[in-house]
């Protein structure tokens, strides 16, 4: 079984655990986990990893996110969604321009209060099974960024908005969508909700996992190396490819070829000549800087391994 990632549409309903056992089933294969994990209640692009693909995963969870949600004006619930109990109802009579400037108030960054519902971990526990139990647990404000808001249609009748935004790691649409409705005087809550982006990923790349075969739902692993090409890359010799997954570092007289610019404390693949995906490293010269170094013939060390992984070309 290869490894590297699988790009996931979740239905609304199942956890992102729930999707995690139900690709180790249908592989057969132990290591799987997720990035960015999505509540029940969302829909849309959810990140696995396959075997190695799993000790990749953090480098995902940092990646701005694109989401597309319906919201409804006027409503309260306990989950900041339509699946909570409504605890208000509000008359909400408001204008175009009154939803457009409440939403683009929100862009750029602000302290978010994280929904008592969540996927959020207390304690080892998800705030939402917590919850169920009748633990309800209040977590301070986060900072977070708006990145962009779009409204895409609003039905004045309905009270209802679509939008699309993207955000920071670790901002809840639920909780914006509720801020925007207050900033209204009437609350809000989410009627639906999809991840449509991850970092480059979409989620028109990704598979519906419930109507595809194993053997064809192994077709669409993404390899390790192709997965992380946001990164830029420092190609190395074979020679030193060969000691790297031995765990020698990286000096300047390895180097074959630097591609990308980066900064010193850049994270940086390594990858040997032969097309050989290796390792991810720390970068401790800048890319120019090490051009440099190269052409006096030095042998300075010029990156810190952080995880070897050694994948075949293909």
């Amino acid at each position: 079984m290869r490894s590297g990632i699988l790009l996931v549409n979740k239905r609304s309903g199942p956890t992102s655990h729930d999707v995690v056992d139900s690709v180790r089933k249908k592989l057969g294969v132990r290591k799987v986990g997720h990035a960015g994990t999505l509540d029940p209640f969302a829909k849309g692009l959810l990140i696995l990893g396959i075997n190695k693909g799993t000790r990749i995963l953090e480098y995902f969870k940092d990646m701005h996110k694109t989401y597309r949600g319906k919201m409804k004006l006027g409503l309260i619930t306990e989950t900041f969604d339509i699946t909570g109990e409504v605890r208000e109802e509000r008359e909400c009579n408001v204008s175009l321009e009154d939803i457009e400037e409440a939403f683009q108030s929100f862009v750029g960054e602000y302290d978010q209060v994280p929904p008592a519902y969540s996927a959020r971990r207390y304690k080892g526990e998800r705030l939402y099974e917590l919850a169920r139990k009748g633990v309800i647990i209040r977590l301070p404000p986060k900072r977070v960024k708006i990145n962009w808001i779009r409204i895409l249609d609003v039905n004045l009748d309905e009270k209802t908005v679509l939008f699309e935004t993207d955000v920071s790691p670790g901002t809840y649409i639920r909780s914006l969508a509720m801020d925007v409705g207050y900033k209204l005087g009437c609350g809000a809550v989410l009627l639906e909700l999809e991840r449509l982006r991850i970092g480059h990923f979409s989620v028109e790349e990704s598979i519906d996992i419930e109507s595809m075969p194993a053997e064809q739902l192994e077709r669409h692993i993404i390899p390790l190396n192709e997965a992380l090409k946001d990164l830029p890359a420092i190609v190395v010799t074979k020679s030193c490819g060969d000691k790297v997954l031995n765990g020698s570092q990286v000096y300047v007289d390895d180097v074959v070829e630097v591609s990308d610019d980066f900064e010193k404390g850049a994270l940086v693949r390594i990858i040997d000549e032969k097309g050989r995906f290796l390792a991810v490293a720390t970068a401790e010269r800048k890319s120019g800087f090490i051009r440099t170094l190269k052409r006096l013939g030095r042998h300075d060390r010029i990156a810190k391994l952080r995880k070897v992984f050694g994948e075949e070309r293909g």
